[in-house]
């Protein structure tokens, strides 16, 4: 089918061009002819390189859910790498950034929470690849090359499983999810992961150990409370484990505790700066979509039923009521949804999605068995997001997936060095490089 696609004029920012693109696609794309969404994305290319019409297609899938394409303000990092040779296209994947939205504002537009959990079934991975294809065909793209981290990396395999035609070669950081099984099997995965972390972070910064359990307790006994009016809880204070996920990021939580009390006529209490980061960390009003659809992209034919939650309470070292209470990391846990205020009006949507039953299928294992598209991928012995033994088990699974595993970095390496992982990926496909 075609789509209605509209492209501004180009405007170049520090040494970028760039091209918004705006398209209209089926929001069921079983049913072309019914109801219609926008899809934003934005091309960056560099025009000291070669006319950007020279220049082939580099489609980059976020990690999320519910991540918006990145913002470049200069080329830095992979996209200095990606730019020498590529177009790059920012996509803000259905209802982030640009697109048409999908939050608490717009849902309730939909009507009650079941009308909200059935529109939301259309914001997984096959519809993301879905609109890919429209969007390539609408470029007037042959095959084109997409790079997908975390998140991004199931969706590339989600394309290369159902739409391997339109694909030129596949790139994959810290993305390789598991093809079968229940969402049961990542925690109790990820919980090891995590807690391997949290030993590791306490073995570097000793004194935030006492730290960490004397805010956990505070908390317990003393209201403190978020910039948004809303009390901070100790199961709250464990999502600063998100630092975890990171190599320099890791650092940034201790620079987190340091400034975490601060002497008032009242005596100890939580300082300002102590608590305005942490509702950074905890708040999800500006990707509601990572906790509304985190368990459904592992849902396949079986419902998740809070798979995270279930799990948390064979792993009592993670509860808040531990001696020693631990950080968390990634999982989302259906008391999100009472304590967040841009959750709450959702709670009861969020319910549906984690009991629905009858998800369709996001990967094919015989086509992937089968695949003739050059892949590559990423995988960070350590990550605590997706896990080593897990991605490695989807990549014997893939005909041809070429693996470099390192541990050198952890989830966010592209954050490190992205210009020397893209490089190194791409010269694995393309057989110019090592892997």
């Amino acid at each position: 089918m075609s789509v209605q696609h509209t492209a501004s004029d180009p405007v170049l920012v520090r040494g970028m061009r760039t091209v918004e693109h705006r398209f209209t696609v089926p929001l069921d794309h079983s049913r072309p002819d019914g109801e219609q969404i926008s899809v934003f994305a934005r091309e960056y290319s560099d025009p000291e390189v070669s006319p950007a019409a020279d220049l082939p297609w580099l489609l980059y899938l976020q990690g999320g859910p519910g991540g918006k394409g990145n913002r470049l303000l200069q080329f830095g990092g992979w996209t200095k790498a990606a730019s020498r040779r590529f177009r790059i296209l920012m996509l803000d994947q259905r209802g982030t950034g640009l697109s048409t939205p999908a939050n608490r504002q717009r849902l309730a537009l939909r009507g009650d929470a079941a009308a909200q959990a059935e529109y939301l079934t259309h914001f997984r991975a096959d519809s993301i690849v879905a609109d890919a294809e429209l969007v390539r065909t609408a470029l007037g793209s042959g095959p084109w090359s997409i790079y997908g981290q975390s998140y991004g990396g199931f969706c590339a395999l989600t394309y290369l499983s159902f739409a391997p035609a339109g694909l030129k070669e596949a790139l994959i950081t810290g993305g390789l999810a598991p093809l079968t099984g229940p969402a049961d099997r990542v925690y109790q995965a990820t919980f090891s992961r995590v807690a391997a972390r949290n030993a590791e972070y306490f073995a570097k910064y000793p004194g935030d150990r006492e730290l960490t359990t004397r805010i956990a307790r505070h908390l317990e006994t003393v209201p403190e409370y978020l910039p948004d009016g809303t009390r901070l809880s100790t199961r709250r204070f464990q999502m600063a484990g998100s630092y975890l996920g990171g190599n320099t990021r890791m650092d940034g939580l201790h620079y987190l505790l340091e400034e975490a009390f601060i002497d008032t006529p009242d005596g100890p209490r939580l300082s300002d700066t102590f608590l305005a980061g942490m509702w950074q960390l905890a708040e999800r009003s500006t990707n509601p979509l990572y906790a509304l659809m985190h368990e459904s992209i592992y849902a396949q034919g079986q419902a998740t039923r809070w798979a995270a939650w279930r799990v948390l309470g064979s792993r009592p070292d993670f509860l808040p009521s531990a001696a020693e209470p631990l950080y968390t990391g990634e999982m989302v846990y259906p008391w999100y949804f009472e304590e967040d205020p841009a959750l709450r009006p959702l709670q009861r949507t969020a319910d549906l999605l984690a009991a629905k039953s009858d998800w369709p299928e996001l990967y094919d294992p015989r086509q992937l068995a089968s695949n003739t598209v050059p892949a590559a991928a990423a995988v960070y012995t350590n990550d605590i997001y997706v896990d080593r033994d897990l991605s490695l088990e989807t990549a014997a699974a893939v005909r041809g997936l070429k693996v470099w595993e390192t541990d050198e970095f952890h989830h966010d390496g592209i954050a490190d060095d992205g210009e020397g992982i893209f490089n190194r990926l791409l010269g694995m496909v393309r057989g110019t490089g090592d892997g």
